[in-house]
C-alpha cells in the first residue's frame, strides 16, 4: 500500500476519474483518491505492478505527485489548480488578472473612453485568458486525452467560447449582424472576469480547506525539537530525531517530553491534556510511563526512551488521523457516482441550451445562446459536491484527536452515532487492569503503616501481582521498606520471610489460620464481605499472630461509573462481557451502574456474544483492550480500543480512546452525529445549488420573468458554493464534548 500526495485535481470528477483509472490498472487491488486531502491511497500487488507505473498513470491523467520529502510543505502551494506553483505566483496571477479585468470592464461599458477600443480590449484580455488561465487548458487537454471531462473542461470551454467569439468579431465583423439595442458584441469582459473570479474563489477555498488540516499541523507542532540526553556522563542537547531507544533523557520543569519512555529517577506532574483531553496534571514516579510531546510541570526527572521516531504515541496518532482523513465515508459514494457522470451531462445541457436559444431566442439569438451556454458550464462546477463529505470528515477526525478519540476511518466516524448497545470488557476497560490495595483491617493494636511496612518488605522478594500492589501502596504512603531475609514462597498460598527479625507470613487467610492454629472466625466474616465486593483478602501474620487483612482488587476506573451513566442517559444499553467469575463481575457491575452482565465467557465466545446481539437487530459497539477482545472488536459494528491496550486490539478496533477514559465513547458518538449532520447539510446544499441554478442558468425563467444569469455572476456563485461548503464543515471546530457532569443524548 502506498499513499501519494496529488496536485492538479480541480473538482470531484477529477478525483472520480483518477480513482477509476487507478482501479483499472492490472495489479491494483483498490484505489481511493480524496479531493479534500489531495491524497491517493493505493493497495497493489508489488509482484504485478510497481510504484513507478502508478505514478506514470497519474501524470498521464494530467496530475502530478509531490515527492515524499516535500509532502509536509504542501501548504506552501495554494490550490490544486496551481499544481506546485508557489503561492506568491498565484497571488500575482490573481492581482494581474483582476486589474486587467477591471480595465476591460471599464472599457467595455464606456466608463473610460480611451479603453473602449476592441483591439485594446483584446490585448488586455489575452494574458488573462492564456497566462492566468493556462492551468485550466492544461487540465482540460489532460482530461480530453482520456476521453473525459472535468471542471477545467467547463471553465476552458466556457471562457474560450466568449474569448474566441470576440476575437472572431474583431477580425471578421462582416460575419455578424449588429443588432440594435445591444451595447456591445464583445465578451472579453465575460471571459476575463470568469477566470479571475474562479482563481480568486479557488484561492479562498484553499485557504478555508487549509484550516481543515489544522489538526494535523497542530499535532506535528507539538513534537519537541530537541532532547537533553545523558551520554558519557554528560548532558547533551541533540535533535529529537537522533534519540535512540535506551537513551537516558533529562526533563526539567516546563519542558516538553521529547519521546515516549519510562521514568527511572525523580518525580513530577505531567500535563497530558494533548493526549487525554484532561486538564488535570498526572503524577509521575519511578516506573511510570511518559508520553512524548506532553509537558512536564513541577519537578525534574530522568527517563529511559522506549519509543522514538515513528513509533512514538504522537507519531501513531498523526498516522491514524491522516488515515481517517484520507478515507471515504459510505455516504460519499453517492456523490462519487454523480460526479463521475456530472460533467459530461452538463456539457450536453450546455449544448442543448445553445441550440434552443439559437433557434427560439430573441434577437440577437446567437449572443443569448452563447451567454446562457457559457453560464451553464460555469455555474455547474461540481467542486462543492466533491468537498461536501471529505472536508467534514477532516474536521471531525481532527476534532476527535483533540479530545482523545481517534477514528481509524471515515466509515467509523459515520457509523458511531447509530450504536444502540455498548458492550464493555471488564479487566483493563472498566477496571484499572492491575490489582491495587483497597482496604486495610488491623488487629491487636497494629497500625496500618506498620502492617504495610512489614508486608511490603516481605513481598519485595515476590513476583506476584498482589505483592506489587502491596509494595505500591506502601510507596504511596512514603513508607520505607527493607529487603527480606530467608524469603520462601508458599506455592498457591503466599510467602514467608524474615523482616527485622520477625517471621512474616503473607497469603491466604484459611491457609495461614491452619498453619498457625489460630481461631479466625472474625477474620473470615470480614474477608467474606470483601469477597462479595469483588476484593481478595490477603492475610498478614507476624510471629505466628494474625495482625491484619489487606483487601486487594482490580478497582473500577475513576470515571467508569460516570461514563456508564452518560451512556444510559443517551438511551444506550450497556452490557459487561467478561471471562471473570460471576461474583466478581456482578460486584464491578454494581459499582459501575451496569444492569446486565455476561460473565465466565471464554475469549473465543466473546465474538459470538456480540454476533448474537447483532442478530437481535442491535447496532453494537464493543469496547476492550486485550488480545482476547480482538475477535469481538472485529465482529462489532464499531470496535473501540482502550489506548493503553495491546497492539492487536488497537489494530483491530475502529476507534481508539487514547487515555482509556470511557467518557470518550459518548464523545465519539456525539462527534459522529455532529459530523453526519454537517455532511448532510453540505450534500443538500451542493445538490440544491446545482439542481436549482443549472436550469436558471439555461434560461428556463426567462419566458416568465425575463431572468438570466450573466456568466460572470455564475462564476461568482460557483466559487461561493465551494467556500460555503468548506466553511460549514469548519463549524465542527466549535464542537464540545458531552458534559462530564451529566449525560447528553447522542442518538439520532
Amino acid at each position: 500500500m502506498i499513499e501519494l500526495q496529488i496536485t492538479g485535481m480541480s473538482c470531484a470528477s477529477c478525483a472520480a476519474r483518477l480513482t477509476k483509472g487507478l482501479s483499472g490498472l492490472h495489479g491494483v487491488e483498490s484505489a481511493n483518491v480524496n479531493l479534500a486531502t489531495e491524497r491517493a491511497t493505493i493497495h497493489f500487488d508489488p509482484n504485478v505492478i510497481d510504484e513507478e507505473a502508478i505514478v506514470k498513470l497519474i501524470r498521464d491523467y494530467g496530475f502530478d505527485v509531490v515527492p515524499e520529502q516535500h509532502a509536509d510543505h504542501e501548504h506552501e502551494h495554494v490550490h490544486e489548480h496551481f499544481a506546485g506553483i508557489p503561492g506568491s505566483v498565484v497571488r500575482r496571477k490573481i492581482i494581474v488578472s483582476a486589474v486587467l479585468s477591471v480595465l476591460i470592464l471599464l472599457g467595455t461599458y464606456g466608463v473610460i473612453g480611451t479603453l473602449n477600443n476592441p483591439w485594446l480590449l483584446w490585448i488586455l484580455a489575452t494574458p488573462v485568458q492564456f497566462w492566468a488561465g493556462l492551468q485550466f487548458y492544461k487540465g482540460a487537454f489532460a482530461a480530453a486525452r482520456h476521453r473525459s471531462a472535468d471542471m477545467d473542461t467547463l471553465i476552458a470551454v466556457g471562457s474560450s467560447a466568449a474569448y474566441f467569439y470576440s476575437v472572431t468579431l474583431i477580425l471578421f465583423p462582416s460575419l455578424f449582424e449588429q443588432a440594435p439595442g445591444i451595447h456591445t458584441m464583445l465578451y472579453f469582459d465575460t471571459s476575463s472576469v470568469i477566470i479571475t473570479l474562479i482563481l480568486f474563489g479557488d484561492f479562498l477555498e484553499e485557504k478555508a480547506k487549509g484550516r481543515t488540516k489544522e489538526a494535523i499541523r497542530h499535532l506535528i507542532g507539538l513534537q519537541s525539537k530537541t532532547a537533553r540526553v545523558v551520554r558519557d556522563g554528560r548532558e547533551t542537547d541533540i535533535p529529537v530525531d537522533q534519540v535512540s531507544v535506551g537513551d537516558i533523557i533529562v526533563v526539567r520543569p516546563g519542558e516538553k517530553i521529547p519521546v515516549d519512555g519510562q521514568v527511572v529517577d525523580g518525580s513530577s506532574t505531567v500535563d497530558e491534556s494533548m493526549i487525554s483531553g484532561e486538564s488535570v496534571p498526572v503524577e509521575k514516579q519511578t516506573g511510570d510511563e511518559v508520553i512524548g510531546a506532553t509537558i512536564n510541570k513541577s519537578g525534574s526527572f530522568h527517563f529511559r526512551a522506549t519509543r522514538v521516531g515513528s513509533d512514538t504515541t504522537l507519531a501513531q496518532i498523526v498516522k491514524l488521523v491522516e488515515q481517517a482523513q484520507g478515507s471515504k465515508a459510505p455516504i460519499q459514494r453517492l456523490a462519487d457516482v454523480i460526479a463521475g457522470y456530472f460533467v459530461p451531462v452538463v456539457v450536453c445541457i450546455s449544448v442543448v441550451t445553445f441550440i434552443v436559444w439559437l433557434i427560439t431566442g430573441p434577437t440577437p439569438s446567437f449572443n443569448y445562446a452563447l451567454l446562457n451556454a457559457v453560464a451553464v458550464l460555469i455555474i455547474a462546477c461540481p467542486c462543492a459536491l466533491g468537498l461536501a463529505t471529505p472536508t467534514a470528515i477532516m474536521v471531525g477526525t481532527g476534532k476527535g484527536a483533540e479530545n482523545g478519540v481517534l477514528f481509524k476511518s471515515g466509515a467509523a466516524l459515520e457509523t458511531a452515532y447509530k450504536v444502540d448497545t455498548v458492550v464493555l470488557d471488564k479487566t483493563g476497560t472498566l477496571t484499572e487492569g492491575r490489582p491495587i490495595v483497597t482496604d486495610i483491617q488491623t488487629y491487636a493494636g497494629w497500625s496500618e503503616n506498620e502492617l504495610l511496612r512489614l508486608a511490603a518488605s516481605a513481598e519485595r522478594g515476590s513476583e506476584h501481582p498482589f505483592g506489587d500492589a502491596i509494595i505500591k501502596a506502601s510507596q504511596e504512603r512514603n513508607i520505607e521498606t527493607e529487603s527480606p531475609k530467608q524469603f520462601r514462597a508458599l506455592p498457591g498460598h503466599g510467602i514467608e520471610a524474615n523482616v527485622d527479625g520477625h517471621k512474616v507470613l503473607v497469603g491466604s487467610l484459611r491457609y495461614i489460620c491452619s498453619l498457625i492454629g489460630e481461631e479466625c472466625s472474625e477474620m473470615l466474616t470480614e474477608s467474606g464481605k470483601w469477597a462479595a465486593e469483588g476484593k481478595t483478602p490477603v492475610c498478614v501474620s507476624v510471629d505466628d499472630k494474625i495482625v491484619g487483612l489487606i483487601g486487594v482488587a482490580d478497582a473500577l476506573k475513576p470515571h467508569a461509573a460516570q461514563a456508564v451513566k452518560m451512556l444510559h442517559d443517551s438511551g444506550l444499553q450497556v452490557i459487561m462481557l467478561t471471562g471473570d467469575n460471576s461474583q466478581t463481575a456482578e460486584s464491578i457491575a454494581r459499582q459501575a451502574g451496569i444492569d446486565k452482565v455476561i460473565a465466565e465467557v471464554l475469549p473465543e465466545q466473546k465474538s459470538a456474544e456480540v454476533s448474537r446481539l447483532q442478530d437481535e437487530g442491535r447496532i453494537v459497539a464493543m469496547v476492550g483492550d486485550g488480545i482476547n477482545d480482538a475477535p469481538a472488536l472485529a465482529q462489532a459494528d464499531i470496535g473501540i480500543a482502550i489506548g493503553s491496550g495491546t497492539d492487536v486490539a488497537l489494530e483491530t478496533a475502529d476507534v481508539t480512546l487514547i487515555s482509556g477514559d470511557l467518557r470518550g465513547i459518548v464523545t465519539a458518538m456525539s462527534l459522529s452525529k455532529a459530523t453526519l449532520r454537517t455532511i448532510r447539510q453540505n450534500l443538500f446544499a451542493a445538490f440544491f445549488y446545482n439542481v436549482i441554478l443549472i436550469p436558471v442558468a439555461a434560461g428556463v425563467l426567462y419566458p416568465f420573468f425575463k431572468i438570466l444569469i450573466d456568466p460572470m455572476w455564475a462564476a461568482a456563485a460557483m466559487a461561493l458554493s465551494s467556500v460555503s461548503v468548506v466553511s460549514n464543515s469548519l463549524r465542527l471546530k466549535r464542537f464540545k464534548p458531552a458534559s462530564r457532569n451529566s449525560g447528553n443524548r447522542v442518538s439520532a
